[in-house]
Order: structure tokens, then sequence, then C-alpha cells
């Protein structure tokens, strides 16, 4: 284990075997230095840990919880392995290409190794909620677990989320994004689950692909569509949901990072973060 301290933050950096995904999983776990009332304290996972490493996120929360913008919380960064597109995405149905065929072990790892690591390693039996986040094909994922287990998470985090994910080619004649993208159909055929809260990030420059032609990228129309059937659930935007669109983000790191301060301050702020 790889220890790390400073002022107002400890990060922890370890490796847990993992028997469903028959790997070592790597994840560092970013804890506030003062405490207050552990009761109080809610839990973040983020999928894709290692692009936490690549922002500086440990100097990021670190600020943060300095200035007192956002509440202590535990955060934990769930490194990737090299199966990321098999283990990431619905844990009910595969995409197109079969990518996503991992996804039940990805859970199975959450629920039956890593919660009740974090449980006993570090004393917690409960936390005043929990919540899962993550980039790209890891925030399909984060969501998806929220999505399905909502008596265990209350809040999910999607940044540039990849919602484009589909059960057929978008080049394919029957192709109906209406049916065919999985998440979405997922959300119309599911349950309105009082609690639950969203926040979704896209950038203007995510991508170029425009895939029906109506000058607005894909991302950002799949993202929108994905809200509204959460609106038709009866979920409201600005209670339950918040979206945030950033007109020079990019689908890469350094925007993620720009709108993180956005989403813990949703979360878990003490005030509103100025611009």
């Amino acid at each position: 284990m790889e220890l790390q301290k400073s002022p107002g933050l400890i990060v922890e950096s370890t490796e847990l075997e993992s028997k469903p995904l028959q790997r070592p999983v790597k994840i560092d776990v970013y804890l506030p230095g003062n405490i207050g009332n552990p009761k109080e304290l809610s839990l973040l996972l983020i999928n894709d840990g290692q692009d936490l490493v690549d922002m500086g996120f440990n100097k990021m929360i670190g600020y943060l919880w300095d200035q007192e913008y956002v509440k202590p919380l535990v955060i934990v960064g769930i490194h990737c392995g090299k199966d990321r597109k098999l283990e990431y995405g619905l844990a009910s149905a595969v995409d197109f290409k079969g990518r996503g065929a991992k996804s039940g072990l990805y859970q199975e790892f959450i629920f039956e190794e890593l919660l009740p690591y974090i449980n006993s390693n570090y004393g917690i039996g409960t936390f005043k909620e929990k919540a899962f986040a993550g980039f790209s094909l890891g925030a399909l994922s984060a969501l998806d677990v929220v999505w399905n287990h909502p008596e265990v998470f209350s809040k999910a985090g999607a940044f540039s989320a990849s919602f484009w994910w589909r059960g057929k080619d978008k080049n394919d004649k029957e192709f109906n994004e209406t049916h065919d993208r999985l998440m979405h159909r997922q959300i119309r055929m599911g349950s309105f689950h009082p609690g639950l809260k969203f926040f979704f990030q896209c950038g203007e420059l995510d991508e170029t692909e425009d895939r029906n032609k109506n000058g607005v990228i894909d991302s950002i129309d799949d993202t929108i569509d994905l809200m509204r059937e959460l609106a038709n659930k009866g979920y409201l935007e600005g209670k339950d949901f918040q979206y945030l669109q950033l007109a020079d983000g990019k689908h890469d790191v350094p925007t993620w990072a720009k709108a993180l301060p956005a989403f813990l301050s949703w979360g878990w702020g003490k005030e509103v973060i100025g611009n």
C-alpha cells in the first residue's frame, strides 16, 4: 500500500485481487484529513481512477476541502484494466460488437469485493449516501450501477458519457436510435426511483459525429435525449438532474478536471463555487 499525506488530505493506493475479474484492481482512496462526524461521511466511487491521477485530483480535492467548498467524503478512484471495453458497459446487455461482456463481473467486484473492503478497512459501517461517477465509457458503467441499484446508490455523475452505446450498428439499415441506444431503452423500461439524482456534463468539442444530421454532435444529443427519458419518468431538471455543457469542452482529462468541481459542489457543496 502506498500512502501520501498533505494538509487536509490522505491518499492511500492499494491493489485488490478480484476473483470475478481474475486480476488485481488498483484503487486510490482520497480521505479528508479532518473528519468531524463520521456518520456524515458519504462515499463516491469514480471509474477510470487513473484519469484522476493524470489531472492531479489530489490537489483539486485538497483545495476544495481546505477552503470548505465541499463537505468531507471518502472518494475512491478505481483504475481500469486492459479489458476496459469489456468490463465497462451495461450488465444487462452487450453492445453490437459484444463490448461490455464482463460488465456483470465488474459489478460483482464492486458489490462483493470493493464495498466490503472499504467498509471493513476504514471502519465505516454505514455511509450517509453512496454515489458513482465516471468518464466516457466509465460514465455509462457508473450510471448503469446507480440506476439498477437505487437501494445502494443515490447519485450518479456522467462526464462525456458513452450514451451512444447501442445494440445495432448505426450503419445498419434497421438501426433506430429511439430503440437501439441501450441506456435510453433501459431507463424507458425502468421505474421511477425517488431520491435518485444525476449530474451530466458534455463538451461542445467532445466529438464531430452527427449521425442524424441535426447540427448537434452525438454526445450532446445522446445526453439530452437521456435526460428526456428521465424527465418522462418523473425526474425534474434542476431538482433531480443537472446538466453542464462546456463550450470549450473536449473528450479529455483536462475538460473533466474543469467539470469535476462543479459536480462535487452540486453533490456535496457547502456553497456554490464561482467560475
